[in-house]
């Protein structure tokens, strides 16, 4: 399993820095030292970081609650405690703590928090500026190493990710975490040996740690391998049945397998079983993805709602903002475009009224742009939805915005050419476009078609319904329509 800005993809924070001691330690030659008052929050810091690190959030947070108790003024256990909240609400509530007290530690914890923020700001120049600083002050620090492999990895910048990641073992071998990543880089890269390899190795240094027989587990499902995938994840769940992930991949191979009903039951265990609202709301997503395989659009939207109801019991607008674009898109496939672009409209106004950060209401108003241009371009308002491409164009450009607006900048471009019919020049921006989404791959295999080249539009089809992808709408957007497509070839 890896992390994300959604469903386990890479949120920026993904791996934690630093090693924690107490204001009398200092840390090792090219460590980051790092501040606490307190020999307990020290502990249980530890404890947290590493739980953190073998992506067992639930657990992680408790130890990371202990060690803010213990010191209140502990910055990097808010930084980290933040990655572990279950809420949009509580992320930022969290890392604004952070950021507040961030003055009171060393140098490297106060680049690593500020860092964080720009992350979570969407400010991905500012980002890149302050690890440089950050793996410039401190070059033997495994940690720091190993984010400026994450922040690559967030980009897409993958070979790059792999070699920050191999500094980081150069330095540590038996740091586990960078051998996930990997792993991960590798798959990305179709480099299936070498994400084997390193997977492989994950699971050498941690044997009795669940994360890397799931992150093994994913590559097998991503080459087809369905039913050796679940055992693999049911081993990761008989290391520690409440991990969160294993439910959700086994749950995605039977969707693939077109056992439905079997994927939700999987599901429900986890709703049955859940910890806490984050989980809750992890299973009722799989089951909304897994009722959209089934072409059952209406029950998708009920679970989406249930999702709604318990983000509006603690009243966390960044979750219903998310919500709300999730219901835009069922309701875009479905050809509701009035619908949806209602939808988009609410969500940005719930991001509006969020704890979020201006910075990432500043993102979710471009992106505001991005999703009702399509909305718009699939309704046939062509000239309204150049409009909204342009307006994006501008901001995101403007903002120096991160690789996926970039990539949508080109994808919007690619949509509005397969509706004008200009299939060359709708084949050349998505070509562009993020090509990590099996919906692309799959408008690519229209531009094709309608170039009349049937090898190509076969090619690329194959790779739309082949993506595997973990959990996502896209992709059981593009298996439930691939059939149809390909008849018509």
């Amino acid at each position: 399993m890896y992390k994300s800005l959604r469903d386990k993809a890479i949120v920026f924070m993904t791996a934690m820095l630093v090693l924690v001691m107490s204001l009398t330690l200092f840390a090792g030659e090219g460590q980051i030292p790092v501040t606490t008052s307190s020999n307990d929050a020290r502990q249980f810091f530890l404890k947290g970081q590493d739980l953190f690190e073998k992506l067992r959030a639930v657990e992680a947070r408790r130890f990371l609650t202990k060690a803010i108790e213990a010191d209140p003024n502990f910055a990097l256990a808010y930084a980290y405690r933040a990655n572990t909240q279950f809420s949009a609400a509580t992320f930022f509530d969290d890392l604004n703590k952070a950021v507040s007290l961030a003055d009171k530690g060393s140098e490297g914890e106060r680049i690593w928090i500020m860092a964080a923020k720009a992350g979570a700001d969407g400010n991905i120049k500012g980002q890149q500026e302050l690890l440089n600083q950050l793996v410039s002050q401190f070059p033997q620090d495994e940690r720091a190493l190993n984010l400026m492999g994450n922040s690559h990895f967030g980009q897409q910048n993958y070979q790059q990710s792999i070699e920050w990641y191999n500094k980081a073992v150069a330095v540590n071998p038996d740091f586990s975490q960078p051998y996930n990543q990997l792993g991960y880089a590798h798959r990305f890269l179709y480099q299936y040996d070498d994400a084997e390899k390193a997977f492989k190795k994950y699971i050498a240094l941690i044997p009795g740690d669940p994360n890397p027989l799931d992150s093994y587990a994913e590559l097998l499902m991503k080459t087809g391998k369905y039913r050796q995938s679940i055992e693999m994840y049911r081993k990761a769940l008989k290391i520690d049945p409440h991990f969160v992930a294993s439910f959700v991949g086994i749950a995605t191979n039977h969707d693939y397998l077109k056992e439905y009903e079997r994927a939700r039951a999987v599901l429900d265990d986890l709703l049955k079983n859940a910890r806490d609202d984050g989980e809750r709301r992890t299973a009722w997503f799989g089951m909304a993805t897994s009722y959209i395989h089934e072409d059952r659009f209406d029950k998708a939207v009920e679970c989406i709602e249930e999702m709604m109801t318990l983000a509006e019991k603690i009243d966390d607008k960044g979750a219903l903002a998310g919500d709300l674009n999730a219901l835009g898109l069922i309701y875009l496939e479905a050809g509701k475009y009035d619908k949806a672009i209602q939808m988009y409209e609410q969500s940005l106004q719930m991001s509006n009224e969020s704890n979020s950060s201006q910075g990432a209401k500043d993102g979710a108003a471009r992106a505001h742009l991005y999703i009702t241009g399509q909305a718009l371009a699939l309704k046939g308002d062509l000239t309204t939805a150049k409009a909204k491409a342009k307006e994006f164009q501008e901001k995101v450009n403007a903002a120096n915005a991160g690789a996926f607006q970039k990539f949508q900048i080109h994808e919007l471009y690619g949509i509005i050419a397969l509706k004008e019919g200009q299939y060359q020049k709708a084949a050349d921006e998505l070509k562009q476009a993020n090509l990590q989404d099996p919906y692309n791959h799959y408008r690519l295999a229209q531009a094709y078609k309608g170039l009349n080249n049937t090898a190509e539009a076969e090619k690329y089809l194959k790779q739309a319904v082949d993506f595997n992808a973990l959990n996502g709408f896209n992709q059981a957007f593009v298996r439930l329509k691939a059939d149809d497509f390909m008849a018509s070839l």
